[in-house]
């Protein structure tokens, strides 16, 4: 039996709430690690879990050695509500008495001058009160955070060497700009959530996604209930959620939303106006990169929060590159050039990957490339930057997909062809990444999503050695790098008691830390500037640092796939159509000609409903 009521009588639990939303996440146990490119291949524990596990040790080694040392209690329950917060583990008093390391009386007043000074709180495990864990508070995660650099540092100072880099060197004379753009873990709620089952998630089975399924026991301790997630492939998932809208009570309390869905899910009344149900200035837009904000809404509305922003980029080797005398390509030309001289099938060689599958896969290539020669594969209003979408609500536009951008377009997927794999007309998104993380593929069109493949796999050729840059443009176009990726939204038909703890839990998992936490446990997403400022996020992967900078230079675009209801199957219209343009069955101006007119009938069709 736990000694709790001797802690409660002396501990009063009615501590001031804190409002759930001013969080963030941290950091997770390292045994919780995400690798699509290999289970082998290693994730490096995260930095704040190293100095505790080593403020740890030092404190264990000083105190064995040195008799007249007695442990600090403070310390000892300090680093176990650490550990726990970061490991997803409940804490109750009785284990925190027990890891101070001294007498139950002298643990006791200890642990209520902690309360005392607002570093533990604590949240009521049964409707009764009177048992509950304890969690380290607001005040005591800044301060680690703020001890867990300056401990590093100093190591790195008196006995790193070469570790004294430049970062190092700025804290010390007096740079510590960097240090203070952290973002700090994400604390736990002093309630818990209120959702009879907990909650239940639906999501897109892809890597950002599926760490999130693996920290889901750290979010079960911040939320205070469980959480339940559904994973499926991309036409699945859709599927499911347009079958969810049809049932009298939502099956799910949060949805992932594909980006070029929104405009059908909010003219199905599948989503729910998120202004109907909460203050969206409580996310802070202006932290989302511009243009994922932007394509979570559809007639002047927002229906989903981002959750991952990734780009569609080129991947390049830099090594290559480099022995064969290349420049990094920025036009459709160069990269031709370059796909060329790269190109060597007898050794196994291929200059590019692209996604060439028939149907969805292809189809995103066509609308992204048309892109490339600055053509939209519908008549948007043309804006500074791109072209405007924030009409398309009205309704009043048509397909340009039989137009002379669109030729130049085809004959660039033609002149591909040439210098990719033998494969290539079955290649889709994660076949073009893992050729390219295997060393068979000069460069390839990627989503970040997908960079772990070769990031966190050091027997990859390509480990080390990717460069990252927007796709490269047609005559005339400007460099753009599209974007996709999933918000998260709430079902319209949700019922009514259940939306509250949604709310909270939505803008929980699309938090600043919430994103932090994801890049640190293996994801390569991130739909936040603010996430990307922070240093050990830019210390994971380059990736960041290039993206952020597409972001400021407006190079992020979404209006490549515009989200209007009809574009799913004017994707699949244009993957059909072109791969038998590259099977050689049609001409380029045949395959345009009957992709514009198949959908002309479907958006004419669509409109007449």
């Amino acid at each position: 039996m736990e000694k709790s009521k001797t802690f409660n009588s002396d501990i009063n639990p009615k501590l001031p709430k804190r409002q759930p939303d001013k969080g963030h996440a941290h950091t997770m146990n390292a045994m919780q690690r995400y690798n699509p490119a290999s289970p082998a291949a290693p994730q490096a524990l995260t930095e704040m879990l190293d100095i505790l596990s080593f403020v740890e040790d030092f404190s264990d080694e000083v105190e064995a050695t040195m008799d007249i040392i007695a442990p600090n209690p403070h310390l000892r329950m300090a680093t176990h509500l650490l550990r726990g917060h970061f490991e997803g583990k409940s804490i109750t008093p009785t284990s925190l008495i027990s890891a101070s390391q001294v007498p139950y009386a002298t643990a006791t007043r200890r642990m209520k001058e902690m309360l005392d000074a607002g570093l533990i709180e604590q949240r009521p495990r049964t409707k009764t009160g009177k048992s509950f864990s304890v969690h380290p508070s607001d005040r005591l995660l800044d301060q680690w955070v703020q001890i867990s650099g300056r401990v590093q540092r100093l190591a790195e100072r008196r006995f790193g060497g070469a570790l004294k880099n430049e970062e190092t060197t700025d804290y010390y004379y007096g740079g510590s700009y960097k240090a203070a753009q952290s973002i700090p873990p994400l604390s736990v709620r002093a309630e818990p959530l209120k959702a009879p089952g907990g909650i239940r998630v639906l999501v897109h089975g892809d890597p950002t996604f599926m760490v999130m399924d693996n920290l889901k026991r750290q979010f079960e301790q911040i939320i205070g209930t469980k959480i339940t997630q559904r994973a499926f492939s991309i036409d699945r998932l859709r599927e499911e959620a347009l079958r969810n809208a049809q049932r009298d009570t939502s099956r799910y309390d949060i949805i992932a939303v594909d980006l070029p869905w929104i405009g059908e899910y909010a003219e199905k009344g599948v989503l729910m106006p998120l202004e109907k149900v909460m203050d969206l200035e409580r996310l802070d837009p202006a932290d989302f990169h511009t243009s994922g904000w932007k394509a979570a809404h559809w007639g002047g509305r927002a229906f989903g929060v981002p959750a991952q922003t990734t780009p569609e980029l080129l991947f390049y080797r830099r090594d290559l590159f480099a022995e064969a005398g290349l420049d990094a390509p920025k036009t459709t030309d160069q990269l031709l050039q370059a796909a060329k001289a790269l190109h060597n099938p007898a050794r196994a060689r291929y200059g590019f990957a692209w996604n060439a599958a028939r149907g969805t896969a292809l189809g995103h290539t066509v609308l992204m490339t048309m892109a490339d020669f600055g053509q939209p594969v519908l008549d948007m209003p043309e804006i500074a930057g791109g072209f405007d979408t924030s009409t398309l609500a009205d309704g009043t536009y048509s397909a340009t997909i039989d137009t002379e951008a669109g030729l130049r377009a085809a004959e660039f997927l033609l002149e591909l062809l040439r210098y990719s794999p033998p494969d290539i007309l079955s290649m889709s998104w994660y076949e073009r990444v893992r050729a390219y993380a295997e060393g068979n593929i000069a460069m390839a069109y990627g989503y970040t999503l997908l960079a772990p493949y070769f990031e966190q796999n050091k027997a990859s050729p390509a480990y080390g050695q990717t460069g990252y840059l927007p796709h490269p443009s047609g005559p005339g176009a400007r460099q753009i790098a599209p974007i996709g990726g999933y918000v998260l939204g709430i079902p319209a038909n949700l019922a009514p008691d259940r939306v509250p703890a949604a709310v909270e839990a939505l803008s929980i998992f699309t938090s600043p830390g919430a994103q932090k936490l994801y890049i640190q446990n293996g994801s390569r997403t991130n739909a936040r500037y603010s996430v990307c400022a922070d240093p050990q996020v830019r210390k994971t992967s380059p990736i960041f640092e290039a993206v952020d900078g597409m972001s400021w230079r407006d190079e992020l675009q979404f209006w490549p796939r515009p989200p209007v209801p009809e574009i799913c199957d004017i994707i699949q219209i244009c993957g059909e159509e072109f791969h038998d343009m590259l099977r050689g069955i049609t001409t380029p101006r045949e395959a345009l000609r009957t992709a514009q007119a198949r959908a002309d009938v479907l958006i004419h069709e669509n409109k007449t409903r």
